[in-house]
């Protein structure tokens, strides 16, 4: 009877861990001025870093993503770091 339950408990965390969402490719983060932040990989572009970030404007109410600048990092999976401005 516990092999049972086993079995079926096994399963169940099997499929459940299947329907898991992947990683973002993105870091995005909020700083404490407001600006959003976007850490990216280096075969994203900007436009792409951009999306990131409107998609992060978008929960804060607001509607656009302005480009404030970039800065190279010293990581090697986030290589560049995009900021932007919230603007309505």
């Amino acid at each position: 009877m516990n092999r049972i339950y086993i079995t079926a408990l096994a399963l169940l965390s099997l499929g459940l861990s299947a329907c898991g969402t992947p990683p973002s490719q993105f870091g995005v983060y909020r700083q404490s001025d407001g600006a959003v932040g976007v850490h990216s990989p280096k075969s994203a572009t900007q436009e792409e870093a951009q999306v990131a970030a409107l998609e992060e404007c978008q929960k804060l109410g607001k509607r656009t993503a302005t480009i404030l600048g970039s800065r190279e990092t010293g990581n090697d999976r986030f290589p560049i770091t995009y900021l932007y401005r919230c603007v309505n």
